[in-house]
């Protein structure tokens, strides 16, 4: 038998899946800007919290929790 505890529906799902997309280019996006204006370096490492929310965002919609 192989049940999958869930404790998010389908719309849960979406929306997680939503965010992480979205944030995901969020990401990218500002990578991209931070790269075409020559930033410094050190201003790379923001970019660690719309990767991370990304990453949650997506794991979440694909573990259905």
């Amino acid at each position: 038998m192989d049940h999958r505890l869930e404790n998010i529906g389908p719309r849960g799902r979406w929306q997680r899946l939503l965010l992480g997309v979205a944030m995901l280019a969020v990401g990218f996006l500002l990578l991209g800007g931070l790269l075409w204006t020559g930033a410094d370096r050190g201003w790379r490492g923001t970019l660690v919290l719309p990767f991370w929310i990304a990453a949650l965002g997506l794991s979440q919609a694909r573990a259905h929790t």
